[in-house]
C-alpha cells in the first residue's frame, strides 16, 4: 500500500541528490537574505524525522533558496507527509498539489532521487490517505496514532502504536512494516554502533512479521535489505532486494533496492539478450509468417528460430484453448512462450551435439543454457513478459519461488 507516509530512509544511503556547498557569504534572493545556518537547521530537523516541526522551517528556508533541490525535495516530502493528517479534504488536496509542484521543480533542478520520484508518482494518483488500513476499529485507531507519532519524529510512541494495531489485527501488514521502519529510523539517527545494530535487528524482526502476513508484497523485503545493507551485510541485503523483485516484479519500486545495491558495489545487472526475429504478424484472425533472412543461416543455429514462429502460430490456432480451457479469448501466455523458446533451445542443443553447428549465435547459446538449468520460465517472466504473460506470474511464483530467486542470483547479477 502507498497510502501512508513514505519512508525517508531513501534520502540516506544510496540516493543521489545534488549536494549544495555553501560559503559563509550571505546572499540576497528575492529580497530575503540567505542564511546557511538556518538552512542547515531546517535540514537537521527534517533528518531527525520530525516532519511536523520541519515543515515551517523548510517553508521559510525555501523563500531564500528557491532553486535549491535539496531544500525543495525535503519541503515537497514534508508537505506530502503532513497532508496525510489533514482532515479538511480541500486543504489536503491543496497541500498535495503544492507538494507535487515543489517536487517537480526539484527534479527540474537535478533531483533524481527515488524518494522524490516515488512521491511524485503517488501524488499523481488519487488521494488514498484516508482509506482505512483495517476494518477493525481498534487497529485503525492505533495505526493512525502511530502515523501521527511518526510524523512528529517520536519513533518510540509510533512503534508502541503500531504494535497495538498489529495485536488488534494480526493480519495488518502495514502495522508490522511501519514498526520496522520506525526501528530503522531509530538506528539511522544514532552514532552508537551497538544501539544501531540492535535496532536494525529489531527492524528485521518486524519486517519478517510483515512478510509472514503477506510474502507477495515487495516493501518489507526492500526495507529489510536497507537495514542489512546499513549493517554491512552485503550479500544478505542483496538477497532481500531480490526477494522484493520476486514478490512484485511488475512494480517499479521493487527494483529500487537491487539497482542501488549494484551501483554501490559496482556490480552489473542484466538479462540475457534473447530476442526472437519478428517474423509473425497478426490481423484479426489471420496470422502471416514472414521468413526473416537471419533464420536461414544454419551455421550458427539461427535457422531454428523458425520453430519459434511455427509453435506460436499453433498456439494461436488451437493450443492456447487446450491449455487454458477456462479462458474464452486467446492471449500470449507463459506456457506458449516457454514452449516456443524451449523447442528452439532443444533443437539448437541437438544441432551442437550432432556437430551440425560448431558455435551457436550468442543469444541462442544463452537460450540453451537457460533451458539446461531450468530457468527458462523465470527469464520469460522477468525479461519477456507482457500483459498476457504477467497473468501467469502469481501461479508460477506459488510453486517456483526458488527458481525465480535463482534467476536473479545466478543470471542477472554479475558474478565476481
Amino acid at each position: 500500500m502507498f497510502n501512508s507516509i513514505l519512508t525517508q530512509k531513501r534520502i540516506l544511503p544510496g540516493i543521489c541528490l545534488i549536494s549544495i556547498f555553501l560559503t559563509g557569504a550571505v546572499v540576497t534572493v528575492h529580497g530575503r537574505p540567505q542564511d546557511p545556518a538556518e538552512r542547515q537547521h531546517a535540514l537537521e530537523v527534517y533528518d531527525s524525522q520530525n516532519l511536523v516541526a520541519a515543515l515551517p522551517l523548510l517553508e521559510k528556508v525555501a523563500l531564500s533558496y528557491p532553486n535549491d533541490p535539496v531544500v525543495l525535495s525535503r519541503l515537497g516530502f514534508a508537505l506530502y507527509a503532513n497532508s496525510i493528517d489533514q482532515k479538511d479534504p480541500a486543504r489536503r488536496e491543496e497541500m498535495r498539489s503544492r507538494a507535487r509542484s515543489v517536487l517537480l521543480k526539484s527534479q527540474s533542478l537535478g533531483d533524481n532521487s527515488n524518494l522524490t520520484q516515488m512521491t511524485v508518482d503517488a501524488l499523481a494518483g488519487p488521494d488514498n490517505s484516508q482509506i482505512p488500513f483495517s476494518k477493525i476499529q481498534a487497529a485503525e485507531t492505533a495505526i493512525r496514532e502511530g502515523e501521527a507519532a511518526f510524523t512528529h519524529g517520536d519513533m518510540d510512541q509510533a512503534i508502541a502504536a503500531y504494535k497495538r494495531a498489529l495485536e488488534a489485527d494480526p493480519q495488518l501488514y502495514d502495522a508490522a512494516l511501519y514498526a520496522g521502519d520506525s526501528e530503522f529510523k531509530k538506528a539511522m539517527t544514532s552514532n552508537d554502533s551497538r544501539f544501531r545494530s540492535d535496532h536494525f535487528d529489531a527492524a528485521g524482526v518486524w519486517f519478517s512479521k510483515a512478510i509472514a502476513i503477506n510474502p507477495n508484497i515487495e516493501t518489507a523485503y526492500r526495507y529489510w535489505g536497507d537495514a542489512l545493507e546499513a549493517q554491512g551485510k552485503t550479500n544478505e541485503a542483496r538477497d532481500k532486494f531480490v526477494d522484493a523483485i520476486v514478490a512484485e516484479p511488475y512494480s517499479r519500486r521493487s527494483y529500487v533496492g537491487l539497482t542501488q545495491w549494484g551501483q554501490r558495489h559496482n556490480v552489473k545487472l542484466g538479462h540475457p539478450r534473447i530476442v526472437p526475429p519478428s517474423s509473425m504478424t497478426t490481423e484479426g484472425s489471420k496470422t502471416t509468417l514472414n521468413v526473416d533472412p537471419r533464420t536461414l543461416d544454419s551455421q550458427d543455429g539461427s535457422n531454428e528460430w523458425l520453430v519459434y514462429d511455427l509453435t506460436r502460430v499453433a498456439w494461436r490456432q488451437a493450443d492456447f484453448f487446450k491449455n487454458y480451457p477456462e479462458e474464452k479469448a486467446y492471449r500470449h501466455s507463459l506456457k506458449e512462450e516457454a514452449a516456443a523458446l524451449r523447442l528452439v533451445a532443444e533443437a539448437c542443443a541437438k544441432d551442437v551435439k550432432s556437430g551440425k553447428v560448431k558455435t551457436l549465435e550468442p543469444s541462442l547459446d544463452s537460450l540453451v543454457k537457460l533451458n539446461d538449468v531450468g530457468l527458462l520460465e523465470a527469464f520469460i517472466l522477468f525479461a519477456r513478459s507482457d500483459a498476457g504473460i504477467a497473468r501467469d506470474y502469481p501461479a508460477y511464483r506459488t510453486t517456483n519461488r526458488d527458481k525465480l530467486r535463482r534467476y536473479w542470483l545466478e543470471v542477472v547479477i554479475e558474478r565476481g
